[in-house]
């Protein structure tokens, strides 16, 4: 029998999305031409359901840890545990002998994939990556802010951010001298790192200037938990437009209760999705609140959706030609925005100056806006124009090709 190529996904389980992205294009492989992995942390069972994909344990750092060390602006790893999660991740190799790893924010790849010679991708966000098109990077919400206001804040954050990315990297790259690997050379280029870098994401949203050759754009990677759609109505007012709120399994709790506060003044009935991560025991009576719902069926009815600003329930807006209201406080979920608002599909509203007013003036210019109803459905077409799994087939036949272990025979219907 022919070898049919082995596909590692490996991905970091921090959020919900870093898992999904990586799933959905692992689901979406062809069974009888690759043999198929998927392993990650510890993650909610919506995460797979429904995938026929099985978890592979692996080693990942605390989530809820993390979350608070971001908030924090602290870094995430510590170098004893870069160190155990190459070790965990060579002892994977060797049993699963893989033909191409492809990752998700799992940066220790970069060295264990190369200790074996295997080559792999890294998935990352375009507006991540220090090929993006922009002319400077937006401050988080780091507690400098805080203390500085982010007028003041801003002004030294074009000379703090390279220091404060040397850190974030700074055991990565003491694990990378072990190794005998180079520097990463900074957090955005460690974040790219990789013998090819898979964007989910599309040009006409997230532009790059001067892209290296094994660099793509896939395209926008859908997905949806496979739970049924709640029956939307009970207890809200007939014919008021719907606001879908969700701040995903990584956004601030802190804004939410303003933006419930806003949504009960307004004529409008809300989905809010908890992501199972809190309770809700008194809300609004114009809001329905749910665990988990598939985010693109209710998107599809709602006027505009509210997210923490990151890619993952922000594009599955705009896939339904619907403007976003961004409330982030990390720094991707503020580059995830700064894209958007760019694209005049959305708006984005900072976590720590998310006050009723600033809130109430976004929630009415969502509704009332035509410019960002048009912006909204541009970047839908430009989604639709771009299949990411048709993308990703095509760049894994050129990657095994180049290995001499790609394979001709028939796919499935």
């Amino acid at each position: 029998m022919p070898h049919r190529p082995r596909l590692l996904f490996v991905s970091e389980a921090i959020t919900l999305a870093q898992v999904v992205r990586l799933e959905s294009l692992a689901a979406r492989v062809d069974r009888k031409r690759y043999d198929v992995h998927f392993a990650c942390g510890p993650v909610d069972d919506v995460a797979l359901l429904g995938s026929g994909l099985d978890r592979i344990p692996l080693f990942t750092i605390d989530r809820q840890r993390a979350l608070k060390k971001l908030d924090r602006g602290e870094r995430l790893y510590e170098t004893s545990v870069l160190e155990r999660y190459v070790e965990e991740e060579l002892a994977l190799f060797d049993r699963i002998q893989p033909d191409v790893v492809i990752g998700d924010l799992r940066l220790s790849l970069a060295v264990s994939a190369r200790l074996r010679g295997i080559p792999f991708a890294t998935l990352i966000n375009a507006y991540m990556s220090p090929f993006a098109a922009r002319e400077s990077l937006p401050i988080p919400d780091h507690p400098i802010v805080s203390l500085l206001g982010a007028e003041r804040a801003a002004r030294y954050w074009p000379k703090a951010f390279p220091v404060a990315f040397a850190h974030f990297v700074g055991p990565l790259d003491e694990i990378r001298k072990r190794h005998g690997f180079a520097p990463s050379g900074g957090l955005l280029q460690a974040l790219v790192d990789g013998d090819f870098t898979l964007y989910p994401d599309v040009v006409e949203l997230c532009p790059t200037r001067e892209l290296p050759e094994n660099h793509r754009y896939l395209g926008h990677i859908p997905w949806s938990p496979s739970v049924a759609t709640p029956e939307i109505g009970q207890g809200l007012r007939e014919h008021r437009p719907l606001v879908y709120i969700t701040i995903g399994s990584s956004g601030r709790y802190a804004a939410l209760g303003e933006v419930l506060r806003t949504v009960a003044e307004l004529p409008v009935n809300a989905v809010l999705a908890t992501a199972g991560r809190f309770e809700l025991l008194d809300p609004p009576p114009n809001v329905q609140v749910v665990r988990f719902a598939p985010g693109a069926d209710i998107a599809r009815k709602a006027s505009f959706v509210v997210t923490n600003g990151g890619a993952s329930t922000s594009y599955q807006a705009l896939a339904e030609g619907k403007p976003v209201l961004g409330i982030p406080s990390n720094l991707d979920q503020y580059l995830a925005m700064t894209a958007i608002e760019r694209a005049n599909a959305g708006r984005l509203v900072r976590s720590g100056e998310a006050t009723p007013r600033a809130l109430r003036e976004a929630f009415v210019e969502l509704l009332e806006s035509e410019t960002l109803r048009e912006g909204a459905r541009a970047v839908a077409s430009a989604f639709a124009r771009s299949d990411c799994h048709e993308r990703f087939q095509s760049w894994l036949q050129e990657a095994l090709g180049a290995r001499g272990k790609e394979i001709s025979y028939e796919t499935s219907a």
